[in-house]
């Protein structure tokens, strides 16, 4: 793995941390790959919650592109990498289990969608977002059309991404784009108090609860309860719903086991 990508753990949170100093951790062209392997082995390990944050004050200023006319690679090449990005987004969204987006600085273009693309984002103070594609002749991309208008709504997505202009952190609590706004030097101890928290629910029911409400915008309402009717009659089942009665019961804190 390049060193775009640190990963550290501790108990059971995996941190992944972007450096890429001097440019904001914009993700370098032959780093997409190691963030896709990045989110495939954690999806794979035995720690039970990941946190995406960024080096050095920033979280991500999206791609690092430094491009001049005469070396614009064709549309086949482009697509190729793409195809690359695109794996890095899906192995972001396919994870069963619980992400947290850890936002100081700049998160921009796809550094803003690997942000909102993470189940929770918390920011400081100085966080900044923007859909900054249209500003360089491009469309979103990183799940960014999907994204964007299921946490703002359809009429807020296309102000946004029609003028790729910056939203600074009180208003993007206030839209729905984080979920909690923290001072800078608490969003260590407010990001691991909060991943140590996931960390120890049911990894079942979290994985089902992920996959509804992704699907909740386009299912009907039969269709949702459907999902619930099938989904609940397999954890009423698990190995975890009696854990968690059991420590009703005895007043304690459950220890589920995914199973």
């Amino acid at each position: 793995m390049s060193g775009f990508v640190t990963v550290s753990d501790e108990g059971g949170v995996r941190t992944l941390t972007l450096s890429n100093p001097g440019r904001m951790n914009a993700v370098p062209p032959d780093a997409w790959s190691d963030l896709g392997d990045a989110f495939e082995d954690f999806e794979s390990s035995v720690q039970r919650t990941l946190v995406v944050t960024g080096a050095g004050g920033e979280f991500c200023a999206g791609a690092d592109m430094d491009l001049t006319p005469s070396d614009v690679p064709s549309a086949a090449d482009n697509a190729a990498h793409m195809r690359v990005v695109n794996r890095a987004a899906l192995a972001l969204h396919r994870t069963t289990k619980p992400t947290i987006a850890a936002v100081d600085g700049v998160a921009v273009g796809a550094g803003m969608n690997l942000a909102i693309g993470c189940d929770i984002v918390l920011a400081t103070p100085r966080a900044r977002f923007a859909e900054i594609f249209v500003q360089r002749g491009l469309t979103l991309d990183f799940g960014g059309t999907w994204l964007l208008p299921r946490l703002v709504g359809l009429t807020r997505a296309r102000e946004l991404a029609l003028t790729g202009r910056v939203v600074d952190a009180d208003e993007a609590l206030a839209i729905g784009l984080v979920a909690e706004v923290v001072p800078q030097d608490e969003l260590r101890a407010r990001t691991m108090e909060l991943a140590s928290l996931l960390s120890v629910g049911a990894p079942l029911a979290q994985s089902v609860i992920k996959r509804a409400l992704d699907r909740s915008s386009t299912l009907t309402f039969e269709q949702g309860l459907a999902f619930e009717e099938q989904s609940q009659a397999v954890l009423l089942a698990s190995g975890d719903f009696v854990e968690g009665a059991r420590a009703f019961l005895d007043k304690r804190p459950p220890r589920f086991e995914g199973k």
